[in-house]
């Protein structure tokens, strides 16, 4: 493979060019738009000095606007850097410096923060800006020499004039950090779009050998409209418009997640599927359509797929009451790995809640303690690895690195720390990841599980599951829960009565903290650090109840 991801869209452009291929709020664009637009964002780049190879983040929300400057950015051979618009000053201080960025592109809604932090960034040189006023400060321009996002449109060429591109150009995704501090995967063009762009058949097992491929199979399966929640911050957006866009078809952006708004698009843009992450979007939105007075013509969706976060049994069959031919699929992939697998939920398969068992994709297996692929059908736990098309290694960490990256019986592979055990039909079926895995007694206790267990509680909204701290077993099963609107939050006897009917024993939760609301990452992660934090900060007496733990 000799082309890049740029290579990919513009063969696109090439044979679709005036069909619709993006909506983001009140911005509209054709394929023939978004190539001109992007072709003048990079003769700017390139004017001001970026090259390729050169890191240049984007810091905005989801908008006509990102997209554009990634395609930018891949057009001239530079890599883009997705920064969390949620991260706080010291978060990211650390991600800028961290990802060595040369250049900016951000929306003027966060110029303060830019402003704050370029002092002491003395390598990032060039930032484009916007919607700024033309004032500084708080909407406006972070410093002097900052340029208007539009100016540096209306100042570039809108030819396709770029040097010949590389399958090996790079790609950097940097993980959502909810167990830690962000870290940035290092791809090669070729490697992650095998991984997670489409370029492996996941019925054939056929591997894409130039762009022309992907147009031929979007024009053979005709034009899909597309609606990805999460934000393009996330991995599973960006790859969500990046793979629809190389099939032609048109995609619709959501600012920020709100159910009504997403019903609402999907109706009003004939939407055919929409991808979530988890509970956390899949939730909210079935529990709208029962609100009095919902009313939407939905007759347009035929898919739904969720990737990325916990997908619990109760929330897919909700979905199938309301739309009993979906054709539903359930992800298990990562910023690392890629795609692992994936399964076709039919309605009455989703009795099993210790996670989501799926057919395998590319070289995933599952490794044990001695890094020996798991036997079929043995019961043993190892850990998700994949082989073949794997990133080269995080970026500025090469201590992280050694732990992911390892070699087995001359095999390279990429061990993010998932969980699996493998089926006896070759399935894999997902557990959790480690680093958050509670241990009670010897027991490992995976907190997705158990998660799944107390949301399908009638008064719990929401959930997150953490370890407690145990002077008997270590840690003990803490659960802290949203209630339903309308709802009491259940007692903790209550919660228990209801979940040892659906796990072992000693995963029941031992502990309850209710809370207003639970804290995610906007793309629908849990924010495990918050809520170890409440687990932390609760005072003996009132966290833990008197009694022996449930029985095992």
């Amino acid at each position: 493979m000799d082309f890049n991801l740029a290579d990919l869209f513009e063969a696109a452009v090439d044979a679709f060019g005036s069909r619709e291929y993006l909506v983001a709020g009140s911005e509209r664009r054709t394929y023939e738009q978004m190539e001109s637009r992007a072709n003048r964002l990079a003769h700017h780049l390139l004017d001001a000095g970026i090259r390729p190879g050169d890191h240049v983040g984007i810091y905005a929300t989801n908008s006509a606007e990102w997209v554009e400057s990634a395609w930018a950015i891949f057009k001239i051979r530079a890599v883009w850097v997705n920064i969390n618009y949620r991260y706080v000053a010291g978060e990211l201080r650390y991600l800028f410096s961290n990802a060595d960025l040369v250049a900016l592109v951000h929306q003027a809604q966060f110029s303060e923060e830019v402003a704050a932090l370029l002092p002491e960034l003395p390598a990032l040189r060039h930032v484009v800006t916007i919607g700024a006023s033309a004032d500084r400060g708080a909407g406006g321009m972070p410093c002097d020499d900052a340029v208007d996002y539009e100016t540096a449109i209306a100042g570039g060429s809108p030819e396709r004039d770029f040097p010949e591109r590389s399958g090996d150009d790079l790609y950097i995704l940097y993980t959502g950090g909810t167990t830690g501090l962000p870290k940035g995967v290092v791809w090669h063009h070729r490697d992650v779009f095998f991984a997670l762009g489409g370029g492996i058949d996941a019925l054939t097992g056929e591997r894409v050998e130039r762009p022309e491929q992907m147009v031929e199979k979007g024009k053979a399966g005709g034009p899909i409209t597309f609606l990805p929640i999460a934000p393009l911050m996330h991995g599973a957006t960006q790859w969500a418009v990046m793979g629809q866009s190389f099939l032609g078809n048109k995609i619709v952006l959501v600012p920020r997640f709100d159910p009504a708004e997403v019903w609402r698009l999907v109706e009003a843009e004939r939407v055919n599927m929409v991808m979530i992450t988890g509970d956390a979007m899949g939730k909210p939105l079935v529990e709208c359509l029962d609100e009095p007075g919902a009313s939407y013509d939905l007759s347009s969706l035929i898919g739904l797929t969720s990737s990325a976060a916990l997908f619990s049994p109760a929330v897919k069959d909700a979905f199938f009451a309301h739309f009993p031919n979906l054709v539903m699929t359930d992800a298990v992939g990562s910023s690392e790995a890629g795609n692992n697998g994936l399964t076709l939920v039919r309605p009455g398969d989703t009795a099993m809640v210790s996670g989501p068992t799926v057919r395998s994709l590319g070289k995933s297996v599952v490794l044990d303690e001695q890094l020996r692929p798991v036997e079929p059908g043995s019961g043993v736990v190892g850990k998700i690895a994949r082989a073949g098309d794997i990133p080269v290694c995080y970026y500025n960490d090469p201590v992280k690195t050694a732990e992911v990256f390892v070699t087995a019986g001359g095999v390279s592979y990429v061990m993010p720390g998932d969980f699996a055990t493998v089926e006896a039909d070759g399935s894999i079926t997902l557990l959790g990841r480690g680093s958050i895995c509670i241990n009670s007694g010897g027991e490992k206790i995976f907190p997705e599980e158990v998660e799944a267990v107390v949301r399908a509680h009638p008064d719990v909204m929401d959930a997150i599951v953490v370890g407690a701290p145990d002077e008997r077993f270590g840690q003990r099963v803490a659960a802290i829960v949203e209630a339903r609107k309308g709802h009491l939050a259940p007692s903790l006897e209550d919660l228990q009565a209801h979940c040892r009917g659906h796990v072992a024993g000693y995963k029941v939760p031992r502990e309850l903290h209710v809370v207003e609301r639970i804290e995610r990452s906007p793309s629908g992660k849990p924010d495990y650090p918050w809520a170890n934090a409440i687990v932390e900060a609760a005072s003996a007496p009132s966290a833990t109840p008197a009694g022996a733990p449930p029985p095992r």
